[in-house]
């Protein structure tokens, strides 16, 4: 069986997948561990400290598919493992991208016949922030600029990539031409406002329109990321910059718990945090009312948030 048709397995017999909580940002506010400053957290698993508080939260999100039997979607810790900055961390030479998904496969096949639920894919964002679309890359720089990380994750053996927290469509463009030219499927996340556009204010029905017809392959599908379960639904069930087609293609939704802007997330100088049960009850109800089939936590989130949402979509 091929990893593409596992997963597609994964998403087509099953009512909904599990995704995981956050990553980075627990790292940051929990750990009392220093975030590289190029790398964020893409070089853990090259320190003994570092690496066990990386599997602690992997194995957490692991542990809560498990016990409510969802499948789970794992992310590489790779999201800023550009070329580009791998050279800047003194890492030239090292597979940080190929050693990352061997870290989380390795952590996956300690759950005996439960690992076969467990899909990972190979993450990647943006060049610079992601909250700021005035610096995202045109369609022809962020091909070329994407080209080498993908291909590193297409050849470590992940089941699909994923390129997430996207801002503007000019970079999401040129991520999903060089995602589609390593044959891995992939997916193309954004962060969107209420209003149903991406912060560069392409409306989501435009967006995904064109790059369904540019990309060859198209994204298998389109999730959103790093947004509030309020304002991804707003986003998707806008009159004027949503569609039907909108709908049909977003399947997923890594939510925040708070309700504010990337403006105001950038701005605020402490957590903002969304009771757990709160949170799990507003983003499964996106899996009954829109079917959203992959849903799982992103700033704010924790286990206690996923546990949550688990129990509610188990149910």
């Amino acid at each position: 069986m091929t990893e593409q048709t596992s997963f597609q397995d994964l998403l087509e017999n099953n009512p909904c997948i599990l995704g995981e909580g956050a990553v980075i940002e627990r790292l940051r506010r929990d750990g009392g561990l220093e975030l590289d400053p190029y790398l964020v957290n893409s070089a853990f698993i090259y320190d003994d400290a570092k690496r066990a508080a990386l599997e602690a939260i992997y194995l957490q999100y692991l542990d809560i598919g498990r016990e409510f039997g969802l499948p789970l979607l794992l992310s590489t810790p790779t999201w800023r493992a550009s070329r580009e900055r791998i050279e800047a961390a003194g890492l030239s030479g090292v597979d940080v991208n190929g050693d990352n998904a061997k870290f989380l496969r390795s952590l996956q096949n300690r759950y005996g016949g439960y690992a076969e639920k467990v899909a990972v894919c190979g993450l990647m964002s943006c060049r610079y922030d992601a909250y700021r679309p005035g610096e995202a890359l045109t369609v022809a720089e962020a091909q070329r600029f994407h080209s080498w990380q993908a291909e590193r994750l297409a050849e470590a053996g992940v089941d699909f990539l994923l390129a997430a927290t996207l801002p503007a469509f000019s970079e999401a463009s040129g991520l999903a031409f060089a995602l589609a030219a390593t044959g891995k499927p992939y997916a193309i996340s954004f962060v969107v406002r209420p209003e149903g556009t991406l912060l560069d204010g392409t409306p989501l029905k435009h967006a995904i329109a064109a790059i369904d017809a540019a990309a060859t392959p198209p994204p298998f599908a389109y999730l959103i990321n790093c947004t509030h379960a309020s304002f991804a639904r707003s986003a998707l069930m806008h009159k004027t910059h949503s569609s039907a087609l909108v709908r049909q293609r977003v399947i997923g939704l890594f939510a925040n718990t708070a309700a504010l802007s990337p403006e105001e997330l950038n701005d605020s100088s402490g957590l903002v945090e969304e009771d757990p049960e709160v949170f799990g009850a507003s983003v499964s109800a996106l899996h009954r009312e829109l079917g959203l089939k992959i849903l799982g936590g992103c700033c704010g989130t924790d286990d206690r948030h996923i546990k949550s949402l688990a129990a509610r979509l188990a149910s």
